[in-house]
């Protein structure tokens, strides 16, 4: 699928994405939807060692159309 499809997925809490062009076994983005009022969401990645890092899309990521439910 594409990234905005994708990224509403995402959006409503469905499930975790990852790319068919990414190399690394094990790795994808979810969303952290706190509960908190005064945090907003954000988008982390999960490296193939199951660190949790914060994610920004590149231009790649926003133009692809691999996107899958990891």
């Amino acid at each position: 699928m594409n990234f905005s499809k994708m990224l509403d997925l995402l959006k409503l809490n469905n499930g975790n994405y990852t790319r068919k062009g990414w190399n690394g076994r094990g790795q994808f983005i979810a969303i952290q939807m706190p509960t908190d009022e005064e945090m907003l969401p954000y988008i982390y990645f999960i490296t193939p060692s199951g660190s949790r890092v914060p994610w920004v899309a590149s231009q790649t990521d926003l133009l692809s159309s691999d996107w899958v439910r990891a």
